[in-house]
């Protein structure tokens, strides 16, 4: 919408500018054939010179028309994706989500997939985990003061780890740190780096206690889909994306676990309004959460899952794949994990990120049941020529027939799984 607007304007105005160009350089070419008169000369001047303005502002108006489509798809693009995990945090915020980037212990090894078969995924698993550090997730109402935190030049997505030379482990260690209007110094990272900051707690008389003036968290759960596991060690990996914070950057993860999820539900996507998986946790731990990174989350089953279907199958690698057919597995109905049809198109070769390439339902089944890719399907295997090639990560808001998937290698170098222990 905003984007065809200042197209219009844009071509409104050029066409205005190429129009008094046109009209002013007939008037010169008339000049040039007319009879001259003396008192001509100085007004055939002052065209010629209005007229190299006009054609310079036309060059301007065709770059400018140009920078604007330019921004706006690219605008538009990165607002129209959504990745398709579907996590949160435990309850509301706690008042006091390289491509390969890895937050926690990767599984070291060979990224040799010649010879490495892996069990299809395509059942739903949840994770809970608690955060390295406190995770700053935004500003709390400091009730008409001053917000200190802010003032100190904390952000959302900064991680606090010390107050005043004390790790800070919990939002309950971080409520006890803060006390009385001393300057505390704050030790929090920010992309890796290491910074400090003295902030002085304000207190709020309405509510009887002191506060920087931050909303924080130090857990979080959600909902995914396995992609693949790993037949003698139970290793596996999932979601195709990582789980990060509203500002894009990874969530640093201390410990997590992974649990059994029961499908309740559908809702069914549209343009503009993202479906989703419903389900809840059902039962105790079943594994553990090892790694989070930009090309997925992985881990180590405790034992192998009940709804395996199918024998392993051999990886795909990215010179593999090709445009055309290809089928999905994913779990909708809580009972079994099934098939549908995709078209995959778009393939970008050399990506090493999460958008590899384009994935659009084709399945009739699916499209009639989801309107297409929903939250909670992030991670859901692709096969194609019965080769495990990747996994689906990415839905268009406005377009929830077509999203993006990612190449299974990439979640494998991001993992280093295949030859994980179980230990």
């Amino acid at each position: 919408m905003y984007q065809n607007q200042s197209i219009k304007k844009s071509n409104k105005f050029l066409a205005f500018c190429v129009k008094i160009a046109l009209h002013f350089s007939v008037r010169n070419a008339q000049d040039n054939f007319a009879v001259k008169k003396p008192q001509d000369h100085r007004r055939k001047k002052m065209i010629k010179k209005f007229s190299k303005f006009i054609s310079i502002l036309s060059l301007l108006a065709i770059l400018l028309s140009s920078s604007i489509i330019d921004n706006d798809r690219a605008a538009s693009d990165s607002q129209n994706i959504l990745p398709v995990g579907s996590y949160s945090f435990d309850g509301p915020s706690f008042t006091e989500n390289n491509d390969t980037e890895q937050t926690n212990k990767s599984l070291n090894v060979t990224t040799d997939y010649k010879d490495l078969k892996l069990y299809v995924g395509g059942m739903p698993f949840g994770v809970k985990f608690l955060t390295k550090g406190i995770v700053v997730c935004g500003f709390s109402d400091c009730k008409g003061k001053v917000n200190p935190a802010k003032t100190a030049g904390i952000r959302p997505g900064d991680i606090i780890t010390e107050i005043n030379g004390k790790e800070i482990k919990s939002v309950s260690e971080l409520n006890g740190a803060v006390y009385g209007e001393k300057a505390l110094t704050v030790k929090y990272t920010r992309n890796g780096q290491e910074l400090m900051a003295d902030i002085c707690p304000i207190y709020l008389e309405t509510e009887c206690r002191y506060t920087l003036g931050i909303a924080v968290r130090d857990s979080g759960a959600g909902i995914g889909t396995v992609t693949f596991i790993c037949p003698k060690t139970r290793a596996f990996g999932g979601l195709g994306h990582g789980i990060c914070e509203s500002t894009g950057e990874l969530i640093p993860m201390d410990r997590g676990s992974v649990v059994d999820v029961k499908i309740n539900g559908i809702v069914k996507g549209l343009s503009g309004a993202p479906g989703e998986v419903k389900g809840y946790f059902n039962g105790g731990k079943t594994g553990s959460l090892i790694g989070n990174s930009h090309c997925g989350v992985w881990g180590i089953f405790a034992e192998l899952p009940s709804e395996l279907h199918g024998r392993p199958v051999s990886i795909g690698t990215r010179d593999t794949v090709r445009s055309g057919k290809a089928y999905i597995y994913t779990m909708l109905d809580g009972e079994k994990v099934e098939r549908y049809e995709i078209e995959i198109s778009d393939i970008q070769r050399n990506a090493q990120g999460n958008k590899c390439f384009v994935v659009r339902i084709t399945d009739k089944k699916l499209l009639s049941k989801t309107g297409g890719i929903i939250q909670g399907m992030s991670g859901s295997p692709i096969i194609q020529n019965g080769k495990l090639v990747g996994a689906v990560t990415h839905v268009l808001i406005n377009d929830p027939t077509t999203g993006y998937g990612i190449f299974i290698e990439n979640m494998l170098n991001a993992a280093n799984i295949p030859m994980a222990k179980a230990s």
